[in-house]
Parts: structure tokens; C-alpha cells; sequence
């Protein structure tokens, strides 16, 4: 099973271009317009994600079309292949190499106001399968002023061992979406999202190891969990081709974790052909009811996860996008390079091989050529 790093980053570009797409938008158009099919677009990305002993690398794949002007069809294929020495498996196992690929097919239907799109979604490792389906469903209304949106995803994982061939368990997840976008001025869009996941089933990792009395024992965490995240987002035209955004995440769930996310970016065009893009993200999160880095009482709940321990990180990336070729109502195609550096500074999870407190660095890069057609 991949680093919990390793997922994360490997979420990470899609999420960078889904928000600088954004601004991309606004940019270009510049104010409200009925809603409308995704455009069609092939998409070749290579990414790399390296920090705290993962490595994460591999290709992307997305081919959107659409039919009739009501139905887009969307097909992508995603690798990580992961080599894994981060702290976890360097102090209690030895490092690994494995690979993930995940495929993800969509069919989106517009309709007067409103907007549906299904999608199904599987992804795969040695030894963890993940299979999931979502329903989205958006309306715009006040003359596509404002735009309403619900989601659902429900996912099952299959969870095994490699080293030992007994283990198989599951994990359920019912993700639940609601959004609200709403142009504020012909310069100005504002949007709030509320994210609700309950999950149900085997939660942890089971290679991973918790410590009590010095002693590392199987962590052992709660098979129910509840989480809610509300996102808000303001993006505007500052005009002459430049746009900013700010946004704010507030994350808590049943384990009683609660985390802060701040985000500012700002993009500009520079000539006809060029856009760049650049942003910051601070991080704080307190740690888990159970979370020790070691206990000194025997526990039913223990885990020595970092993800779950309080700690803060620091992102800093730019984008840099080129309009290699455009024909006016016929194609583009753009070459696009990103990066991100980002710290990682953990308050109570010690790194075992020097008794201080556990930091890293991370690079996450992207490299991709789109089109749209």
C-alpha cells in the first residue's frame, strides 16, 4: 500500500488545474454565461512527486468529447508508479517499490439549466483496490447568476497484505456535496462548498506500527469515522488581463481533528500567448483523540500516524501555461509546467533516529501539453 504522502500527491495536479483552470476562466471570459457542456480536450501529463523518502512519478491521460451539444463522454488513465523509504517504513520495514493506475469514465448531460454528470472510478495496487461511482448534479438560476450543486460518491476498498496472505478487510466511504457559486459582480465570483464522508470499515494501514512503553505494537484505529469541510472561495478580475483568488478550508471530524487552510493566488497574462500563475497554502492541524507518539498507558485505540499527529506545512508553486497553436472556433493547444515546493514541520511526531521533531521537503512537478478542440 502506497505512503499516505504518495496519495496525496498524486491528487495534487489535478487539483492545481482544476483551480487555475478556474481563474483561467474568469480571466478570459470575464462574467456569467448560461451553463454549457465541459469543452472537449485531450489532455498528456507527466508528474513528480518526491519528499520524506517517497518518490511518486508517471503518466496521465484525459480524453473528453461531446455529442449533440447534451452529452460529453470523459475517459482518463492515471500511474503512480511509487518508490516508498518514507519514515514509517524505514524504522519498521524495508523499502518498497509498487505500482498504482486508476482509470476514471464520465458522462455528462446538459439540459436547459441543469447540468449531470455519472462517473465511475477504480483504482489499483498490490494490494489495495478502490472502486467508486459519483452522481453530480448543478442548476444555475436569477439568469445564471447563481449555480446550486449537489454530489454523491459512494467507494469500497479492498484492503490485503502482502506479507501475509490472511489479512483481507474493507472500507466503506458515502461522500456527500454541496455547493453554492454565486457571481457577485461582473468582476467578482464567490463560492462556498460543504463536504460531509462518513467511511465504515478498516481505516488504518496494516503495516503500519504504533508505539507504547517504547514498543511498537499493530496500530489499531476506530473502523467509523465522520468528517465535514467547508471551503470558501473568491476569485475576481482585477482587469488588464489579471485575476486573484483567496480561499479558506475548514476541516473536523469524529477523531477530533480540526485543520485550517489558507490559499491566495494570483494569475496574469503576459503578451497574448503566455499565463502565468503562482500561489501559497498554510496548513495546521491539531492531532487525533488516539494519535501518540508513545503511549504510556495500553489503549483499544493507538496509532502512530503522522497524518494524524498535529502539524503544519507551507506550500509555495507557480504555473506557467504557452499557447503553442490557435485557430479561433477551431482548437488550441497549450504546453503547461508547474511546481510546488512544500514544507512539512510535525509537533509531536519524532523521528526515532534522532529523537527530534520529524520535518521534510517536498517538490510536486508537472508537465503536460493540452487541447481543446
Amino acid at each position: 500500500m502506497a505512503a499516505t504522502d504518495a496519495r496525496i500527491a498524486s491528487r495534487l495536479p489535478g487539483l492545481l488545474r482544476r483551480a487555475a483552470g478556474l481563474l483561467g476562466s474568469l480571466l478570459a471570459v470575464g462574467g456569467a454565461k448560461a451553463i454549457e457542456l465541459p469543452e472537449n480536450r485531450a489532455e498528456a501529463l507527466y508528474h513528480v512527486y518526491k519528499g520524506g523518502g517517497v518518490t511518486a512519478d508517471g503518466p496521465a491521460l484525459l480524453v473528453r468529447k461531446s455529442l449533440a451539444d447534451k452529452v460529453s463522454l470523459s475517459g482518463s488513465y492515471y500511474v503512480d508508479a511509487v518508490s516508498n523509504a518514507s519514515i514509517d517504513v524505514v524504522t519498521t520495514a524495508s523499502p518498497f517499490k509498487e505500482k498504482r493506475t486508476s482509470y476514471d469514465l464520465g458522462i455528462d448531460y446538459a439540459h436547459r439549466d441543469s447540468l449531470m454528470s455519472l462517473s465511475v472510478y477504480q483504482s489499483k495496487e498490490p494490494d489495495y483496490v478502490a472502486d467508486a461511482f459519483s452522481l453530480d448534479v448543478s442548476h444555475e438560476f436569477f439568469g445564471n447568476m447563481t449555480t446550486v450543486a449537489l454530489g454523491y460518491t459512494r467507494a469500497l476498498d479492498k484492503v490485503s497484505k502482502k506479507t501475509e496472505a490472511s489479512f483481507s478487510d474493507y472500507a466503506k466511504h458515502w461522500q456527500y456535496r454541496l455547493g453554492l457559486t454565486q457571481v457577485l459582480t461582473p468582476s467578482m465570483l464567490a463560492s462556498a462548498n460543504l463536504e460531509v464522508v462518513s467511511d465504515d470499515g478498516y481505516l488504518g494501514n496494516p503495516y503500519r506500527a504504533a508505539r507504547v512503553f517504547g514498543a511498537t505494537v499493530p496500530e489499531r484505529n476506530p473502523r467509523t469515522r465522520t468528517s465535514r469541510a467547508l471551503k470558501l472561495r473568491v476569485i475576481g478580475d482585477l482587469g488588464d488581463r489579471n485575476a486573484a483568488r483567496a480561499e479558506y478550508r475548514y476541516f473536523w471530524d469524529t477523531w477530533a481533528i480540526k485543520a485550517h487552510t489558507l490559499e491566495v493566488g494570483y494569475s496574469r497574462y503576459v503578451g497574448s500567448d503566455w499565463l502565468a500563475d503562482g500561489f501559497t497554502r498554510l496548513y495546521k492541524q491539531n492531532d487525533a483523540l488516539f494519535y501518540s507518539d508513545n503511549a504510556m498507558s495500553e489503549t483499544t485505540y493507538i496509532s502512530r500516524n503522522r497524518q494524524l499527529s498535529a502539524f503544519r506545512s507551507f506550500g509555495l508553486g507557480g504555473k506557467l501555461s504557452y499557447t503553442a497553436k490557435r485557430v479561433p472556433g477551431q482548437y488550441e493547444m497549450k504546453i503547461v509546467g508547474s511546481i510546488e515546493r512544500i514544507r512539512f514541520d510535525y509537533k509531536n511526531f519524532t523521528d526515532i533516529r534522532t529523537g527530534e521533531a520529524y520535518k521534510f521537503n517536498a517538490n510536486l512537478l508537472q508537465l503536460y501539453v493540452t487541447a481543446t478542440y
